[in-house]
């Protein structure tokens, strides 16, 4: 047996595992980071929008401040989010976003002078002042009062990567990539470490620590049409469930992207309706604004994406080879735009629908179709980004529900979470690592590869008729037809029931090969049952959950009911051999909220039943504030006294912008 020891385990190589790896090792900590791929190739590449920060800087931002970045981040979750979270992170972002320059990432300034920008489908100029010229600008995106989102043209995640890797290297960070952790090392409510398979040779190993951190992104593989890359199957995300003790949460909690272009499935940035691209119908209409006069495209992505369907439904939809779909142009932003800030949208188009959307007119409209996007859910953490339940496992990034999303999140406010949560969570991280030391046996990290070892010999002996590829298929297209955009109860039900048959199939497969090493079968055959297991939790959590909530869209139960279901659902697999995971709740405390549930301020009014207690912490918000602006309180002392939070480091310092403070 090879064991691995290091003080701090973060497995994930992307942007929120490389920034807690480059937080524990500046705090003296032997860190090592696994990653399946070459870091620099990890999913966060893939961000191209941009992230949120309330800078301030530029003239469409100017008055900004967390007390807005805030309040967006909770509307735009629609009251699901975690509120000492959100606002731990909207504090924190302009920080972050201004370390990340000091590491080499380009971000797009401020030029004074002015400048032409398309708002609401008309050309505006926009004077820019001179004290602001080289500062940090943004742009607009869904669900924001202010353009907030910081950019470097639409290549974000991939500068942000590789400022962040950069920075990992220098501080030696120890990052070992083609490793795939397959369980969890844990014993007596405290994790320390994994079981690791190396993909080149097949071997197992045990990585053991002080403290373990999964940041492996999300689970969005499990559908067929996504955003996602392939690595994004949610095995850090299943292992953490398959020890029986860490809970994942809010599963059902899924995000549709309006824009990934048809058939590919590449995702077209939001920063193209931000800067001003209108969706178009088989008509050329331009019809957001019919169904959300204020914010038409740039609602919040739940909402754009239930009525580009819903339009489609109504015959709107521009039929082709694989089915309808509506049309988003740019081409009214100018060619000179497109090339300066969306090129890597122009080359997409170009590459993979040889169009040009520069082109005027029709000859340029890319094909765009909501699909899946990004996981809400993940492993449930505390604020600090420790497990609830397993000690010593922290979780950030997509792979965890630290829960400033809830149940829907604004564009620009995950790549932005994964390098502040790597911040904060890295930090708690590093401090818990520092206080705690490694007390397992070796008997016991034994018994845990053995595990691993034997399940793979057994995958190798299976001998049923059963294709572990077909099983992975079917699952992907199950949950698209019955557990997509729109959720009914009855197919939500029947998807439930599937995947738990689909599950049992897994062990009734043939590998044809019986090879450890280099044998993609093999692997399909242990991360099919992980990934099916994600899958039931999503299914049976929609299922169970008679609401709707943000991208949790219930069209038998269309109201959000505050009344019932202001609840975190918490996922467990108490046993191996369970076919289905078990569902609890646990209640969030309006009591405690800063902001109280109230009309989100998308689509029509009365869609909720009420919560009583909402209006009584209103009434008491209300008194606060009123009470305290009168003795001359600041918005800082009156934001503690409605709710206090925490932060590392010095992160709670306030944040200077060039106007408003």
């Amino acid at each position: 047996m090879k064991i691995n020891y290091c003080d701090a385990l973060v497995i994930g190589g992307g942007l929120a595992g490389l920034r807690a790896a480059v937080a524990t090792q500046k705090k003296g900590l032997s860190t090592i980071v696994l990653s399946l791929v070459p870091v620099k190739r990890s999913h966060s590449a893939a961000a191209q929008g941009g992230m949120q920060a309330s800078l301030g800087n530029a003239k469409m931002s100017d008055g900004d401040n967390e007390d807005l970045h805030f309040a967006d981040t909770v509307k735009g979750s629609d009251w699901g989010c975690d509120q000492e979270v959100a606002r731990m992170f909207v504090t924190t972002a302009p920080k972050a976003i201004r370390e990340l320059a000091s590491w080499g990432v380009p971000w797009s300034r401020v030029k004074a002078g002015t400048h032409e920008a398309v708002i609401n489908a008309k050309k505006t100029t926009i004077t820019e002042d001179e004290d602001r010229h080289g500062l940090i600008t943004s742009r607009d995106f869904g669900g924001t009062k202010k353009w907030r989102t910081c950019y470097t043209a639409d290549a974000t995640g991939h500068t942000m990567l590789f400022g962040v890797a950069n920075e990992a290297l220098k501080h030696d960070v120890d990052i070992r990539d083609r490793k795939e952790a397959i369980s969890i090392i844990h014993e007596n409510g405290r994790c320390f470490g994994a079981v690791v398979r190396d993909l080149i040779t097949g071997e197992l190993e045990a990585y053991v620590a002080k403290g373990t951190c999964i940041a492996t992104g999300g689970y969005g593989r499990i559908f067929k049409q996504t955003t996602n890359a392939v690595i994004c199957e949610g095995i850090g995300a299943a292992i953490a469930l398959e020890t029986g003790v860490a809970t994942l949460s809010n599963m059902e909690a899924v995000q549709f992207h309006p824009t990934p272009i048809v058939p590919s499935g590449i995702l077209l940035t939001e920063g193209c309706r931000g800067d001003g691209g209108v969706l178009r119908d088989v008509d050329g209409h331009r019809f957001m604004p019919d169904y959300e006069p204020e914010k038409k495209e740039l609602a919040s992505r739940d909402v754009v994406s239930r009525r580009m369907i819903e339009h489609i439904r109504n015959g709107k939809g521009v039929p082709s080879p694989y089915g309808f779909h509506v049309w988003l142009d740019i081409s009214i932003l100018g060619r000179e735009h497109i090339e300066r800030n969306l090129r890597d949208v122009q080359e997409i188009c170009q590459i993979f629908n040889g169009i040009d959307p520069a082109d005027e007119g029709p000859k340029g409209w890319a094909p765009v179709l909501p699909m899946q996007h990004y996981s809400m859910g993940g492993i449930r953490t505390k604020p600090t980004g420790e497990s609830t339940r397993l000690s010593g496992l922290f979780a950030c990034g997509e792979a965890a529900c630290w829960d400033m999303h809830g149940f829907n999140r604004l564009g620009g406010n995950s790549v932005s979470e994964t390098v502040v949560a790597g911040m904060i969570i890295g930090n708690y991280f590093a401090d818990y690592c520092l206080a705690n030391d490694v007390t397992i046996p070796t008997s016991t990290i034994q018994r845990f590869v053995d595990e691993q070892d034997q399940y793979l010999n057994e995958i190798l002996a299976y001998n049923g008729k059963e294709d572990i590829f077909k099983i992975k298929n079917r699952m992907k297209a199950l949950m698209d037809e019955k557990v997509g955009i729109f959720r009914t109860g009855g197919p939500l039900a029947e998807a439930v029931e599937e995947l738990k048959e689909l599950l049992q199939k897994t062990k009734h497969i043939t590998v044809k090969s019986k090879e450890r090493a280099g044998n993609p079968e093999l692997e399909e055959a242990y991360r099919v049952p992980k990934m099916l297991k994600i899958a039931l939790c999503v299914a049976k959590g929609a299922r169970d959950r008679t609401e709707s909530r943000g991208a949790h869209y219930r069209e038998d139960f269309l109201k959000r009911d505050d009344a019932n279901w202001m609840k975190r659902t918490l996922c467990t697999w108490p046993n191996k051999d369970d076919i289905e995971p078990t569902l609890e709740y646990a209640d969030l405390d309006i009591m405690k909220m800063e902001m109280p549930p109230a009309f989100r301020g998308y689509g029509a009014k009365g869609m909720i039943i009420e919560n009583e207690l909402s209006a009584t912490r209103q009434n008491e918000v209300d008194s606060i504030r009123e009470k305290m602006e009168a003795e001359g309180k600041d918005r800082f002392e009156i934001q503690e006294a409605l709710m206090h939070f925490d932060l590392p480091m010095n992160y709670k310092e306030k944040n200077e912008r060039a106007g408003d403070k």
